[in-house]
């Protein structure tokens, strides 16, 4: 088992990439509904006054360093954490190895059409691979029966849900039980990025850890979300403090 680093009350895992895909492995293998989380600042930060979300996060299976922030604050706090594990190079690395083992994904959320164009890129990029359902994420309470239904009976070994957070994370805590899928996964706009419609951060930017950056200058709505960063900052100084 890999460590574990609290972070504003959040145990989020220790992993490298290639411990995250694993685990994952791993997860399938056992076929008990598991979730997996991609932690990122502002979900940490959510889940300082959502105890709901937070209480989620430490009973999922896994909870990968999503952010450049998340790195920061384990390493600010003293602690061991490896690299980022963004949500998205997850699933990517996730598909990859799919056709080999196959792996079989459920595409849920995002705008209409999005997770359909997102199948065809990845049918693209990883021949082979089997995405046996798709479902946008626009839906009544009414509707969900049928999309339990739908998710349940489509074989999928990992379901891939971008309901944006904390959504994603509180319906899959739901019906974790119901859906009997052995990985679900939150994967927020992963869809949005492999359907084209919205721009990855250049490669530098990543790796100079400034992505939260470009996503602001691309989509001026996420700009009052930045607020969150200092503020998580803030947080994370106070909890070092607080223990030393």
């Amino acid at each position: 088992m890999t460590e574990r680093v609290e972070i504003l009350g959040v145990n989020v895992d220790a992993v490298t990439m290639a411990q995250a895909v694993e685990r994952v492995i791993n997860l399938i293998g056992e076929n008990n509904p598991a979730i997996v989380a991609t932690a990122n600042a502002e979900m940490l930060l959510r889940a300082t006054h959502d105890d709901e979300l937070k209480n989620i996060l430490n009973a999922a299976s896994l909870v990968v360093p999503d952010g450049a922030g998340t790195v920061w604050a384990a390493r600010h706090l003293g602690k061991v954490m490896p690299e980022r594990v963004a949500g998205f190079d997850l699933v990517q690395e996730l598909m990859k190895i799919a056709p080999a083992r196959d792996i079989k994904f459920f595409l849920f959320g995002s705008a209409p059409s999005i997770a359909d164009k997102a199948k065809l890129k990845a049918e693209t990029l990883y021949p082979g691979i089997k995405i046996v359902g798709t479902r946008n994420g626009y839906f009544k309470a009414d509707d969900e029966p049928e999309i339990i239904s739908q998710i349940k009976n489509s074989g999928a070994d990992i379901l891939l849900a971008a309901l944006g957070v904390p959504k994603q994370e509180k319906w899959l805590a739901k019906y974790k039980d119901e859906l009997k899928i052995p990985v679900s996964i939150g994967v927020g706009g992963t869809f949005d990025v492999m359907a084209g419609v919205v721009k990855r951060a250049p490669l530098w930017m990543q790796k100079a850890r400034l992505e939260w950056l470009f996503r602001a200058m691309l989509q001026p709505s996420r700009a009052g979300r930045l607020v969150a960063l200092p503020k998580f900052v803030l947080k994370v100084h106070k909890q070092k403090t607080a223990k030393s």
